[in-house]
């Protein structure tokens, strides 16, 4: 009896890192809100993964409903439910630091992507310069009305990472061009609706008057235009910029209505991915072709704090080749 315990117990101990070796990692990422397109994009990227096409690695994907809160009640569950990994893109720079640490203290790494959170306990971040961005798009604005003129400004949710960066890189931008007046300056919270109504406002408030627009997101910089083109006025008279090379800018690039740089929401999120699993997984090598596709990101054995993914210029040269990217 005793020698037939003892072979059980010595295949049960043989079993069991088999076992666990086998067993899927499993990684949930909460995003701010999946309304608008480059969210989707990320998020689709995210089930594109090698190592989730594999079955490798399974991912759960919430979404925040552009509420810190819900995100926080997400991170709970994540954290009560044991998975492996987070990735967190997050609504609010300051909210998102208290359930970092607390997934942290559970013993999950988390990693950021696409938008910051004031946490140094991240495992790393994978995204792209807002502040860049930011100083980029308002130049196009600015070297369209060539430093003179009056603009206004739509930013994305207050206290978001993005509407912080973005409006320090507008602002450097602006002030290179000390006769350029800022009119307006609100939150269309990233919503195309939202800034049209902003703009449709502003133009019966200021007639005649408003030269350019800085969108922080392409979706708002799309909402002005609707504006315009409901108030019977001319798109190509206005100066237009936004941030991200969503669908149908990329489109209004090419039809000389609008300029855009393309924040790469692939890259974004499936860099993330890779740092998460080897945060998971020690022995991990990065599956993504987005490390080859970009060389000046490189992988450091997934242990840097930063990943950047470079910004790309829309211009009419390379919108057809983006647009068929998206079929």
């Amino acid at each position: 009896m005793k020698k037939l315990m003892l072979a059980f117990a010595m295949a049960s101990a043989l079993y069991a890192p088999s076992a666990i070796a086998q067993e899927k990692l499993k990684i949930g990422a909460t995003v701010y809100g999946l309304n608008a397109e480059f969210m989707q994009i990320w998020t689709a990227a995210l089930q594109k993964h090698p190592a989730v096409a594999s079955g490798e690695v399974e991912v759960t994907v919430f979404d925040g409903r552009y509420d810190a809160l819900v995100q926080q009640e997400q991170f709970n569950t994540m954290i009560t439910q044991k998975y492996n990994a987070i990735i967190f893109v997050p609504m609010d720079v300051e909210a998102g630091a208290a359930p970092v640490q607390a997934a942290v203290d559970a013993g999950i790494p988390v990693v950021g992507s696409n938008a910051r959170v004031n946490s140094d306990v991240l495992t790393a971040y994978v995204g792209s310069n807002d502040v860049e961005a930011g100083e980029l798009e308002a130049k196009a604005v600015l070297d369209k009305l060539g430093c003179k003129g009056n603009i206004v400004i739509i930013e994305g949710p207050i206290g978001q990472s993005g509407q912080i960066q973005r409006l320090e890189g507008n602002q450097k931008a602006l002030a290179n061009c000390p006769d350029v007046k800022v009119l307006e300056q609100q939150t269309g919270n990233w919503s195309r609706a939202e800034a049209q109504t902003l703009m449709e406002n502003w133009l019966t408030s200021h007639p005649g008057q408003i030269n350019g627009v800085i969108g922080q997101n392409d979706e708002m910089a799309l909402g002005a235009i609707e504006a315009i083109k409901a108030a019977g006025l001319k798109v190509e008279d206005f100066a237009i910029a936004g941030v991200d090379g969503v669908t149908d800018a990329i489109t209004a690039v090419k039809e000389g209505q609008m300029a855009s740089i393309l924040q790469d929401a692939n890259a974004q999120a499936q860099g993330a991915l890779d740092i998460a699993i080897k945060a998971a997984k020690p022995d991990y090598e990065p599956q993504s072709p987005i490390w080859k596709q970009y060389p000046s990101m490189q992988w450091a054995d997934g242990k840097a704090k930063d990943y950047l993914v470079p910004w790309t210029p829309v211009t009419t040269a390379n919108a057809d080749q983006l647009l068929e990217s998206r079929k």
